[in-house]
């Protein structure tokens, strides 16, 4: 027996039990009960808990969704996206991308954001130390390490000619752990979220030269992002309220209490989540200043962020309908709302 795809396989159906329990549950259930009781709302993780998530355990460490009448049903990551499961009315709120948005809106099953979990884009592009590579010009003629997203090489191109290149690499997609294959050598560069691998690199003393995607001419966006349908956001629309005001005071703690919320994020994932505890206190540090803004609250969304960056897709033809053809025109007011902090 092949164990590792018998695994693969339990896994998936395990997956498939407690999106389709939940979404039963879900959709049976009154927005407000007359008796008192919780009412569910899942939630689709977009990976395995980590920093991006705190927020969302923090509220549920301290029962903040119990107490606005909500029982949060997490569903694990698996191999259907948050965004299909969403769009196709599998679960009530997901964890997302701006890139992902975009992409679900021109396929013709809208996704929204509703609140913006991080205030600005905090990912890098990564070399080697080694590599002698001290600027994005030097990719040209490399090997990137990425994920088969259409975006990537629109985004790429544009970093490396901002710095005087020409645009030109090779992609490859990955099939082991991006960090892996750059130790390796089998890739010359790759795309990383800082506040996670950024760190994780730092811990294990793997030296790396970064190169921020913000800071070489790609327009900043705030990301990830929390989703949901335009049939929910129409059919539960105060239990949504209740569930970001619930969502926002997690993340509003975690901005002031980076430790205590580190703490409450691994107590309250499943055991053996974090087999590196010390780097989940690291990353939240790291990033517990940046879910928003000095001065602003967390979760509300800037019109810009998604204005510029989905242009910037649509103009560099990275946006796909379902026959692939590209889509020249979408509606950005469409990708998002702020009426759930109202």
């Amino acid at each position: 027996m092949n164990t590792h795809r018998f695994f693969l396989g339990s896994y998936f159906a395990i997956f498939l039990i407690v999106v389709i329990g939940a979404f039963w549950v879900s959709q049976n259930s009154p927005e407000n009960p007359d008796d008192g009781s919780l009412v569910p709302l899942t939630l689709a993780l977009d990976w395995t808990p980590n920093t991006n998530h705190t927020g969302l355990y923090v509220a549920l460490h301290e029962k903040w969704y119990e107490e606005d009448g909500i029982a949060l049903i997490v569903l694990p990551y698996g191999s259907v996206s948050p965004d299909v499961l969403v769009g196709a009315g599998k679960a009530d709120l997901g964890i997302s991308s701006t890139e992902a948005v975009v992409a679900s809106s021109a396929a013709g099953t809208p996704v929204i954001s509703v609140a913006a979990i991080i205030a600005h884009n905090t990912s890098s592009l990564v070399v080697r130390k080694d590599s002698g590579i001290t600027r994005p010009s030097e990719l040209d003629g490399k090997i990137y390490g990425g994920y088969g997203a259409s975006y990537e090489e629109a985004v790429i191109g544009a970093i490396i000619k901002k710095d005087g290149g020409k645009g030109v690499f090779k992609n490859v997609v990955l099939d082991v752990d991006a960090f892996e294959a750059l130790r390796a050598k089998r890739i010359d560069f790759t795309w990383i979220f800082d506040a996670w691998q950024g760190i994780q690199a730092k811990r294990e003393g793997f030296l790396l030269t970064s190169f921020p995607i913000r800071e070489y001419g790609i327009p900043d966006y705030s990301t990830p992002n929390i989703i949901t349908s335009p049939e929910t956001l129409e059919k539960k629309k105060e239990l949504l309220r209740k569930f970001i005001r619930a969502t926002a005071r997690g993340y509003e703690y975690a901005r002031t209490h980076p430790r205590e919320s580190a703490q409450m994020l691994i107590d309250t994932a499943s055991p053996g989540t974090f087999p590196d505890q010390a780097l989940v206190f690291e990353s939240q540090e790291y990033l517990s200043p940046l879910y928003a803004d000095s001065g602003k609250p967390w979760g509300v969304q800037e019109k810009d962020s998604w204005r510029d960056y989905p242009a910037f897709m649509v103009d560099s033809k990275s946006v796909f309908d379902t026959s692939g053809v590209f889509v020249g025109e979408i509606d950005f007011d469409s990708l998002y709302t702020n009426e759930l902090f109202e």
